[in-house]
């Protein structure tokens, strides 16, 4: 799977955009702030559905237009597939595959998988929970669709039920319908749970490997799953809550409130681990996405990175560099001096400045 090409129309910075891939490596270099991040985004954008700065589609369209486009051509299994995004600030996206439209975000999912690596997943360790949700929840996304809908229906519920525990205060009268609520916050929250728990298992067989590669041989590195509830107790521990829950007026526990730890030895290192090791620990995250999603999907992804050599030492580029193999890679920076220093192989090459890219040539 390589994605051939993209043409943008008036989203973000991008006036109108056309641009080529190679199915090797790709970089887009240029100055802070030219745009280089959003190509990246738009390429997210046509694989998940969602930006992964979490971005609102209003906020993606040019501000001096109204809506914006994206078109991006993906090679699969040897047949051309167009995946066309429209972009309202008014309205909810429209996406439609080879000029079909599609009603749902799970019709998309698989037909373009990527894994994309920014210098914030360096800070996955030791950042807040929710970061590590969204990692979990990005990744099993593109590879379950079922949890794709489970999660969607579980967020939505947990808001409906937030909204009636704050609704209570005036109408209290309301009080029983908590019921019907709550038998489908543990439905589909018991979903979530028994997938991001065969998730954790999955990737931990391959990080393992990796992170003991990646540390000389100094560390192996596990990744726990922390569930706020089991599954076992969930319904009677949101009956034993409703109290506390009316009282704060919101939902306090299930997954949503989940976390996952990360342990060298006996050491968590999500607490007590150096920056040097959290980092290290994320790289083998990332790396281990790449392999997870080439082992569920029967398929290569596209690794899209994100000014992200910068922000490793030497080590942990050439290692990033060298594990990358045959899979295409589209990559942003400011300079070409690493690749270049590590004799790396480059096959396209654009500059960036403005919203306006100019090729490179082949390397």
């Amino acid at each position: 799977m390589i994605i051939k090409s993209l043409e943008l129309e008036n989203f973000r910075n991008y006036g109108t955009l056309s641009i080529s891939f190679d199915s090797g490596t790709n970089i887009l270099y240029g100055d802070n702030a030219q745009g280089k991040t959003n190509i990246l985004e738009a390429i997210y954008l046509s694989a998940t559905t969602k930006s992964h700065k979490g971005s609102k589609d209003k906020d993606l369209v040019n501000f001096a237009a109204q809506e914006a486009h994206i078109r991006t051509y993906v090679v699969k299994d040897g047949l051309e597939n167009r995946v066309d995004m429209h972009l309202r600030k008014s309205k909810s996206k429209g996406i439609a595959i080879n000029g079909q439209k599609i009603k749902k975000a799970a019709e998309l999912l698989g037909l373009l998988n990527v894994v994309f690596f920014s210098p914030e997943d360096l800070s996955i360790i030791k950042n807040g929970p929710s970061q590590r949700r969204r990692f979990v929840d990005m990744e099993l996304c593109q590879l379950d669709s079922l949890y794709l809908s489970d999660l969607n229906n579980y967020i939505k519920i947990v808001n409906q039920r937030n909204k009636l525990l704050k609704d209570l205060y005036m109408h209290p009268e309301l009080k029983d319908t908590l019921t019907v609520w709550d038998s489908q916050l543990v439905l589909y929250g018991n979903k979530v749970i028994e997938k991001r728990a065969s998730f954790v298992k999955q990737l931990n067989e391959i990080v393992y490997e990796i992170h003991t590669k990646l540390s000389g041989g100094k560390e192996e590195l596990k990744m726990i799953y922390e569930p706020d509830v089991l599954p076992e107790t969930f319904e009677k521990e949101i009956e034993s809550c409703r109290e506390r829950d009316i009282k704060f007026r919101q939902t306090t526990i299930g997954p949503h409130r989940d976390d996952f730890s990360f342990v060298v030895g006996n050491i968590d290192i999500r607490k007590f681990g150096s920056q040097g090791q959290q980092r290290t620990a994320a790289l083998s995250l990332k790396l281990s996405e790449i392999e997870l999603m080439k082992k569920l999907s029967k398929d290569t992804p596209l690794l899209l990175l994100d000014d992200v050599l910068s922000e490793l030492d030497s080590s942990r580029q050439n290692y990033l560099l060298n594990s990358i193999g045959e899979i295409q890679t589209i990559v942003t920076c400011t300079g070409l001096e690493e690749f270049v220093n590590n004799r790396f192989e480059i096959n396209r090459v654009f500059k960036v400045s403005s919203g306006k890219i100019e090729m490179g040539g082949n390397i």
